[in-house]
This record gives structure tokens, C-alpha cells and sequence, in this order.
């Protein structure tokens, strides 16, 4: 009898687990999930081929890649419980969201380190063996208080009392993380914030007016706001062979990306990668090992997988009832989006190396988790907010026989 009731229970779980999945099938967006999902596992392929050279006897993974399989996984089941919830639990949370950001930065200022080469900079947050790169999840977090903030202001968004409110809530974040040190993701906090305020409908006397006051500031910020390293990395671009060991990263990198022709040397064949010649070849330049390895045509895929990521949120945010939700999906867009330009403009020696990740494809704990947090509320604005499409109808129709 007792064995009976266990098994009967054994077979409630195992239904109500299969109602739980048929359910997010039938009404999650499966087709930016798809894309996620390839685009991630494409990531892991690569992030193994670049850190091959670093195996011992013994191993068959390395931390780097053990590290990205546990936060995608953990990252993916993230994103369907968000995408189960109401997306308003988040909304209407955004106070406490805001504090929760601010407080993680004013942390960075006391607790925070920085790579060896950086001891000025402050990203990361440490507990034990677990690291935090607070500015991954601060992206989130200003991309739902800003599309509330812009919501509450729409009735008068363009007047200049609202764009200074607003201007302020964007400064606070860009402000404090490049005060970490952190200028890379300071830029693309302003990339997202142009483009939420650009989907909102701010006149574009304002943009020119920003555009302005930055160029104005410009020459101040060089004196005053960039260490001389990142100075350095400007001139670089320059002046390599002046800078001969600030380029040198990004010289391999291009090497590396032009010797892989059109079709590449061969997955964990690429010369460059294998010998552990590219540094940081598993972050800033993943881009150039898919060149290497995979060619022209490696690049054209992996870019192409996040060009679809990046018009999927598009569509689901100008299908969502309203406006935040559609500035919550162009938020994330626009993160993506920018920091796929700031990633392969840094491979192809257009951009200095300010540190910033290929979404999806590159290494790394926090960016790779916290995008999925962000992919969950697109697909909680789908659920909750769009009308659904038919073919998820068929997916769990096909299930259910």
C-alpha cells in the first residue's frame, strides 16, 4: 500500500511536471527562446576550443567552460520562471529594484576588485569561490526603472522638466559604473538609454543637445576621467607601432580572424587559439576564435543568430498593449545589439578593448546569466502582454498525443 501511494504520488509529479512544460511551450515564445538557446550552445562549442590549450592530463573541461555551461543552465531555467510571472511583479517593483542596483555599486567602491591588470578598477564583487559582476545585473535592473520612469513622464515626455528627471535616473548608473572603472559598460548603458528614449518618442532636439554636450565635454573627460591606460588603447589604434604592447591583443586577435578564410581551420584546429597566443581569447575576443576556426562563415552565422535575438525582442516589444513593455523588449535589444558592435569593432582593431563580451558567445559567469534574466521579461511580455502565435499551439498539441 505504502509502496502504491508512492508511486501514485511519483506519477502526480511527473504529470504535474509535464503540464508545466507543455504550458510553456504552448505560451512562451519558443522562437526566441530557439535562438537563445543555439546561440548559447554555439557560444560553449567555442569558449571549449579556446580554452582547450589550457587542459591538464585529466581534464576534459575547462573552469571557463564548466563556469558558462552552470550559469546558461541555471540562466535558462531563470528566464522560464520569469517569463511564468506577470512581468508587473517586476514593474511595479521598480523602487526597490533601483535601490538594489545602487546599493550593488556603492559596494563595488568598497568591496569590489579588478582584473590584475586594473588595480585602479572595481567590477567585481566576490563571495567565497562566487564572483558578481554587479554592472550585468544593473543593466537589467535600469532597463525595467527606466521604462516605468518613461511611462509615468509620457504625457509630457518632452517637456524639459521630464528629460531632465530623466537624464538624471540614466547618469546615476553610467556614472557610478565608470566610476568603477568600468567605461565599457558605461557605454553601452548609453547606447540603451538613447535608444528607450528614441522608441519613446523624445524630440530629437534633445538628442542633438546631448550630442553636443558630449563632444563639448569630451576633451575633459580625456584629461580628467580616463586613466592613462584606456588613453593608451585610444592611441593604440592610432599609433600601433608606438603602442606595440597595447595592440598587441588585438593584432593576434586579427590575425588570427583573417588566417580563417572563408570556411576556417577546423573547430579546436584554429593555430592561433590552440597555442594560447590571443589573451583573453575566451571573453573580448571570442569573435576572432569563431573567424579562426570557422571562417567567414562561422561569423556570419554567430552574427546572424544575435541579429534575429535582436529583431525577435523588437517584435514581441511592437506587439506588447504597451509602452514599457515595448521599451522593456527595446531595451534589450539595444544591449544586445551594442554590445555586439563594441565586441566585433574591438576584434577588427575599430574600437580600443574596453571590455566587453560577445552576449551569448562569451565566457563568463554574470553576463551570460543575467542576459537570460533579461530574455526572461521579453518572454513574460510575450506571455503576458502580446498576442500569441499559432505555431506554439501546434508544439503542445503534438505533445499532448
Amino acid at each position: 500500500m505504502y509502496s502504491d501511494l508512492r508511486l501514485n504520488t511519483a506519477g502526480n509529479n511527473m504529470k504535474k511536471l509535464f503540464n508545466t512544460i507543455s504550458t510553456f511551450l504552448k505560451e512562451t515564445d519558443l522562437y526566441l527562446f530557439t535562438l537563445c538557446f543555439v546561440a548559447s550552445v554555439f557560444g560553449i562549442i567555442m569558449v571549449t576550443s579556446a580554452t582547450k590549450y589550457t587542459l591538464t592530463d585529466g581534464q576534459i573541461l575547462s573552469r571557463e567552460t564548466i563556469i558558462m555551461i552552470v550559469a546558461v543552465a541555471v540562466g535558462i531555467l531563470s528566464a522560464i520562471l520569469i517569463s511564468m510571472l506577470d512581468y508587473q511583479v517586476f514593474t511595479k517593483l521598480w523602487p526597490v529594484i533601483a535601490v538594489i542596483c545602487i546599493v550593488l555599486m556603492l559596494l563595488l567602491f568598497k568591496f569590489g576588485t579588478g582584473p590584475s591588470a586594473r588595480s585602479d578598477a572595481r567590477t567585481w564583487l566576490k563571495f567565497g569561490p562566487i564572483s558578481l559582476q554587479p554592472s550585468e545585473l544593473v543593466k537589467i535592473g535600469f532597463i525595467i526603472t527606466f521604462s516605468v520612469h518613461i511611462e509615468k513622464l509620457k504625457d509630457k515626455l518632452n517637456h524639459i522638466l521630464s528629460i531632465l528627471q530623466l537624464g538624471v535616473h540614466a547618469i546615476i548608473p553610467i556614472a557610478l559604473v565608470a566610476l568603477t572603472g568600468d567605461m565599457g559598460s558605461s557605454l553601452v548603458f548609453i547606447f540603451i538609454t538613447a535608444a528607450m528614449l528614441f522608441v519613446a518618442g523624445v524630440h530629437w532636439g534633445y538628442f542633438a543637445g546631448a550630442f553636443a554636450f558630449i563632444v563639448a565635454i569630451a576633451p575633459l573627460a580625456w584629461i580628467y576621467v580616463l586613466k592613462q591606460l584606456q588613453k593608451d588603447r585610444f592611441l593604440a589604434l592610432l599609433y600601433p607601432d608606438l603602442y606595440s604592447d597595447i595592440i598587441y591583443q588585438q593584432k593576434c586577435g586579427m590575425s588570427a580572424l583573417s588566417s580563417g578564410g572563408f570556411a576556417g581551420q577546423g573547430l579546436f584546429k584554429g593555430a592561433y587559439t590552440q597555442a594560447g597566443v590571443i589573451p583573453e581569447s575566451k571573453n573580448d575576443m571570442i569573435f576572432t576564435v569563431i573567424g579562426e576556426e570557422l571562417g567567414f562563415v562561422g561569423c556570419v552565422a554567430a552574427l546572424l543568430l544575435l541579429t534575429l535575438i535582436i529583431l525577435r525582442c523588437i517584435s514581441v516589444g511592437k506587439k506588447s498593449r504597451e509602452q514599457s513593455t515595448n521599451l522593456i523588449c527595446c531595451g534589450m535589444a539595444a544591449m544586445i545589439a551594442s554590445q555586439m558592435i563594441i565586441n566585433v569593432g574591438m576584434c577588427l582593431m575599430v574600437l580600443p578593448v574596453i571590455g566587453i563580451t560577445l552576449p551569448f558567445f562569451s565566457a563568463g559567469g554574470s553576463s551570460n546569466l543575467c542576459i537570460y534574466l533579461g530574455i526572461g521579461l521579453v518572454l513574460s511580455i510575450y506571455r503576458h502582454n502580446c498576442e500569441r502565435e499559432t505555431v506554439n499551439i501546434k508544439v503542445y498539441d503534438s505533445l499532448r498525443k
